[in-house]
């Protein structure tokens, strides 16, 4: 109203306005009277019937408001139930956990950790997925980090779930002897899933406040309590997170119980104010739940009744402003040419100049068409930055909530033909950044891939029609074609890439590998094209060559080369030469061990799985010896980082430099060469005499030291006392009997130095089978 006036007094100084007649001042002000009466009707109507009947209609809005969210709360909680009974009825959970040694098996105790944790992150509402198994010697509990139980208050909480006799039930308990009334509502299956003899259990605890949240999503207004009951009537859980139960709840209880009836809505009066409750039944597992939500009636008709207020107010005030208004403008009237310049000025001062109107609105309209033009000019410049974010989104499947139109609407606004058209995606990577003939060293990808980029666009500007490249700037780019569909782009897409492969390797001095997708002719398909053309590079020969991979016709011609083997033994001697602290030895090793990975016809992806493989086994490696990989790596992601190499020197320096290097430092620090030199002749005697009847004395005797001494030192070495490492050397050249000969079992134990019967034991104790199952398992593999 202000601004309002503040122009009118423009205008009026200005000269722009005249007065008006008494007609206009009357109209002006019986209009601004009649416009007001509606609002005061309207805001004394909705009062009075705020009272009325309106309670009754809010009551059963209500009442079906609030089955609507028991029925969402009904289904989240079946979700809970079926999700708990499928993940008992899997196979992680049979019954070969009831007598697993989870010490030594930490591998299996490590899955289910996982397991439970993804269980524990499938619902916001769970506190806690845990896993009881009893019926060993030693029980222990999953929640969800393994621990062994040794209190016997906490024993008796846990097996107490296995004496029910329901399979699957839900229960309000403490799992804290110490806090008995921290109690949780919790859902409870025994496993295995169908077995009459249950040795364990599965249990998710529910966070109370998030439970509280869920019920306070039935109360829709401040105020009031919601709360389920069991048939026997306990208190099974409130808003307010806990089992108590208040005087409000009480007498709730007992109105619900005189009724009789399993579900309904009434009124509810308690300490001076009225309460719409609303009840009902929903079936859990094995038990009935009755819920039950009060809210105040005030909380319903307050907001009604507020609003009708509000609108008699506003009417009231309406009628004064517009009396206030008619006193104002009762001498002039805004005419169009006015509201015109008031719009073209945008709340600039009026010129004080003798053009008239018209004069100013051209010369007005004639700044806005430039600034226009302008914008429209910034807007073009601007224009392949945007195509480029927009595609690096989609090619990312960042826009995976757009529909196919919304998609195709905008590749048209960035300027793209798309209209009867297909898509490819080209993914291109450059290699050898590290050869002798190279022109850039480590550390130059950014300006690689720059320089590279640029040749990629030059070149297909002279094929394709369409096309838009990404740099990736990792020495590696990608590049969307839009091609029509009843054209033919095979031959351009050959000599393209012929093109493009000769530029690369004669100016950058470099390989490169080209990757090309399935045609697609949907927008929202461009993603997985990507991921499937990023696929197909990973699978390129490891050699150092161009290479160019068409999905289409490797899909067609469906050959399978021949999978090259991991080399077991480099891996084991590499280790063993690390553990002893002989640099040399292992830098070798290491460089043998990715030469045998490498050889002739392996893809990058079998390298690059067999070096994180290996970095695998070499952490393994440093935990056993003792030292913590995490501290010694500095909690860097070491997966992460090998996984983003692809040069062979580069990963052997990565090795050398990132892994073997920090721990022959730590191990040299813990053990000196004269120690290191007796463990390395003791081991080199147990590898060449495993299959003998060897003990820790004789072996004592050939190094030239003392039983005792041996000992101590070989676990200081190697992390491991000396039985276990002669016993894991007899299973590893057993396990590779089996798998790569065909000698009988009993021939098989003899040559690693055990007894038939005993062999088969040991074996079934440490690997989890018997050696002929092993065998099976390896040749089906």
């Amino acid at each position: 109203m202000l601004k309002g006036i503040k122009t009118w007094f423009i205008l009026k100084n200005s000269g722009k306005i005249g007065p008006k007649g008494r007609f206009y001042r009357k109209s002006l002000i019986m209009f601004l009277i009649v416009a007001s009466i509606p609002g005061l009707i309207t805001g004394g109507l909705v009062y009075g019937i705020a009272g009325g009947r309106l309670e009754s209609e809010l009551l059963h809005l209500h009442n079906k408001q609030i089955e609507q969210r028991a029925r969402n709360i009904d289904a989240e909680l079946t979700n809970l139930e079926l999700m708990l009974s499928h993940w008992a009825f899997d196979s992680k959970f049979d019954i070969s956990l009831e007598n697993l040694n989870f010490i030594r098996d930490f591998e299996k105790a490590h899955d289910i950790t996982k397991t439970l944790l993804v269980m524990q992150g499938s619902n916001t509402m769970n506190k806690l997925v845990g896993l009881y198994l009893g019926g060993a010697d030693q029980p222990v509990l999953f929640d969800p980090e393994y621990e062994a139980i040794t209190s016997k208050p906490v024993l008796d909480i846990y097996e107490g779930l296995l004496r029910s006799d329901k399979v699957t039930y839900w229960t309000e308990m403490a799992f804290d002897p110490q806090r008995p009334l921290a109690k949780d509502l919790t859902l409870v299956h025994h496993i295995p899933g169908g077995s009459l003899h249950p040795f364990g259990a599965l249990l998710i605890r529910l966070d109370n406040e998030k439970v509280g949240d869920m019920l306070r999503t039935m109360t829709p207004y401040d105020g009031g309590e919601t709360f389920f009951l069991q048939d026997n009537g306990m208190l099974q859980a409130s808003t307010g997170g806990n089992t108590q139960e208040s005087p409000f709840i009480a007498e709730l209880k007992e109105e619900i119980t005189s009724r009789g009836s399993g579900q309904g809505s009434f009124f509810f009066d308690w300490n001076g104010s009225t309460y719409t409750v609303t009840f009902g039944k929903f079936s859990r597992i094995a038990d009935s739940w009755t819920y039950v939500s009060a809210s105040p009636i005030s909380s319903i008709t307050a907001p009604v009744v507020f609003i009708s207020k509000l609108i008699f107010a506003v009417s009231l005030s309406a009628l004064l402003l517009a009396a206030l208004l008619a006193w104002l403008a009762s001498r002039s009237m805004y005419s169009p040419v006015n509201r015109l310049m008031t719009v073209l000025m945008a709340g600039k001062a009026f010129p004080q100049e003798q053009d008239d109107e018209f004069s100013l609105i051209e010369r007005q309209w004639h700044n806005l068409n430039r600034e226009s033009t302008e914008l429209h000019s910034k807007l073009s410049e601007q224009l392949p930055y945007v195509k480029e974010s927009f595609l690096h989104q989609l090619l990312h499947g960042h826009l995976y909530a757009y529909s196919e139109e919304d998609l195709l609407e905008r590749m048209e606004r960035y300027k793209w033909k798309v209209d009867n058209h297909r898509f490819i995606v080209l993914y291109m990577q450059l290699t050898g950044i590290t050869s002798l003939e190279g022109k850039f060293k480590y550390g130059d990808e950014g300006l690689v891939t720059f320089a590279a980029v640029n040749m990629i666009e030059e070149f297909a500007s002279q094929h394709f029609e369409q096309s838009k490249t990404i740099n990736f700037h990792d020495l590696a780019a990608g590049m969307l074609l839009i091609v029509p569909k009843d054209g033919s782009y095979a031959q351009e897409l050959q000599e393209f890439g012929e093109e493009l492969t000769h530029a690369v390797n004669l100016i950058l001095k470099m390989r490169l590998t080209i990757a090309i997708s399935e045609p697609t002719d949907i927008i929202s398909n461009i993603p997985l094209s990507f991921e499937g053309a990023k696929h197909a590079a990973s699978q390129r020969n490891f050699e150092n060559e161009n290479q160019m991979i068409d999905i289409g016709r490797l899909h067609a011609s469906g050959e399978r080369a021949e999978e090259p083997q991991y080399p077991f033994t480099l891996e084991r001697e590499f280790i063993q030469a690390l553990r002893t602290g002989q640099e040399s030895d292992a830098y070798g090793l290491l460089c043998d061990f990715l030469n045998a990975l490498s050889c002739k016809g392996a893809k990058a992806v079998d390298v690059q799985q067999g070096m994180l493989h290996l970095l695998g086994s070499v952490q393994h490696a440093i935990m056993v010896s003792g030292i913590q990989p995490t501290r010694l790596f500095k909690c860097a992601n070491m997966y992460e980082q090998l996984s983003q190499i692809r040069e062979p020197q580069l990963i052997l320096t990565w090795f050398q430099e990132r892994v073997c290097e920090p721990f022959l430092k730590e191990l040299g620090g813990r053990s000196d060469s004269q120690v290191k030199r007796l463990i390395e002749q003791a081991m080199i005697y147990l590898q060449q005499n495993y299959m003998k009847d060897i003990s820790l004395d004789n072996c004592a005797d050939h190094i030239g030291t003392n039983p005792f001494f041996l000992s101590k030192s070989f676990k200081q070495v190697t992390g491991k006392n000396f039985i276990d490492y002669l016993t894991g050397l007899r299973l590893d050249k057993a396990k590779e009997l089996l798998r790569e000969s065909a000698l009988k079992i009993n021939d098989v134990a003899e040559q690693v130095g055990y007894q038939h019967s005993y062999f088969n034991r040991i074996f079934k104790k440490l690997e989890g089978m018997t050696p002929s199952r092993y065998r099976e398992l390896t040749q089906a593999e």
